[in-house]
């Protein structure tokens, strides 16, 4: 299986790139601060997703691999509260988000509870 295909990744994606389009309209000042943390985070839940495919032959390694991602996007929902509390997003875009965010939570719990499935 490809780890584009996993719908962890794919929701992941997307939340990713919903806060690279949210953010380019951030001030400047914080380009070198909130602006690259949220970034950065959300990119990387589906970075260490497609890293724990590549590791799915050793189950520790691949849940390991999801630990990190899920941490990525608890990182991400702290992000978004301070995006949220500066005014930099509204409240419907901040609550959107947040769900997608708890979405891809759930998903990367059920991979690590149901890890025979994946490995």
């Amino acid at each position: 299986m490809r780890f584009q295909d996993l719908l962890a990744y794919k929701k992941s994606f997307e939340l990713g790139m919903d806060i690279y389009t949210m953010t380019k309209v951030f001030p400047s000042e914080e380009k070198y601060s909130l602006t690259d943390q949220i970034r950065r985070s959300s990119r990387s839940v589906s970075a260490n997703i497609a890293e724990a495919s590549r590791k799915r032959r050793y189950d520790k390694h691949f849940i390991s691999k999801l630990t990190d991602s899920d941490a990525e996007n608890a990182e991400t929902q702290v992000w978004l509260e301070y995006a949220s509390a500066c005014n930099y997003i509204n409240k419907v875009d901040f609550e959107t988000l947040t769900a997608k965010s708890i979405e891809v939570g759930k998903l990367l719990n059920y991979m690590m509870n149901n890890k025979e499935k994946f490995l």
